[in-house]
């Protein structure tokens, strides 16, 4: 058992021979790491405060020391190099694929589309429309209703590689993917209206036990959506 200086945000292994599962729900100080005979490993930790932790670990069969406390001495740096959280809006592409994500964005936004995937909470659907793989790029068309009675103001919305772990299905860990382009992204969405937008991700592909995951928060609220 791990205890850390601050609540677990984030915490991955890189072997499927080890696990470290937390509470995700209600945050929580420690963490349970449990591992199966395999090679060398590693553990990366962030808490709330986005210090973060690295560590080497190995299997033995037996310890004897079963719970560990994590002093915020031994946090190798902060994710975040300044203290004081700035907004910086990201720079738009200065090369010919600017224009060209332009276009075929608003092509995309002129079809009809089934809904592929969606989810509703607190009066907000977050849909996904269509994912279209086109040249290098990764087109994902979205739309967001709101059907409650208070404006939604968008914090943002992150697009994640999720990889599971199936023969323990607490493990999982995620990669939050680059957006290199968005079209009609709302900074708001008033009640009782929607409204569609096109991410351009760089092309991927997804394994076996991968997935794509969603992340809907709300600025200066607590509504989000995760699927």
């Amino acid at each position: 058992m791990l205890f850390f200086p601050d609540y677990i945000r984030q915490g991955i292994t890189g072997s499927e021979d080890f696990v470290f599962t937390y509470n995700r729900e209600k945050k929580q100080y420690f963490g349970l790491l449990q591992a199966r005979p395999g090679n060398d490993s590693n553990l990366l930790a962030i808490t709330d405060d986005g210090q973060v932790y690295s560590y080497i670990i190995r299997y033995q069969d037996s310890i004897s020391k079963l719970n560990y406390f994590v002093p915020k001495s031994e946090s190798i740096g902060n994710e975040k190099p300044n203290s004081k959280p700035i907004n910086i809006e990201r720079p738009k592409p200065k090369h010919k694929d600017y224009d060209y994500y332009e276009k075929f964005s608003k092509y995309l936004l002129g079809l009809d589309f089934l809904t592929d995937r969606s989810k509703r909470k607190d009066g907000i659907v977050l849909k996904l429309l269509e994912t279209r793989y086109h040249i290098d790029e990764v087109y994902m068309v979205f739309e967001i209703k709101n059907k409650s009675e208070i404006d939604f103001e968008i914090d943002y919305l992150k697009v994640f590689r999720v990889s599971t772990n199936k023969k323990r299905k607490a493990s999982y860990q995620q990669l939050e993917l680059d957006i290199n382009y968005k079209c009609d992204f709302p900074e708001k969405v008033a009640n009782g209206n929607s409204k569609r937008f096109v991410y351009v991700l760089p092309k991927f592909s997804l394994g076996e036990n991968e997935f794509i995951g969603l992340s809907l928060v709300e600025q200066n609220g607590n509504r989000k959506i995760k699927f």
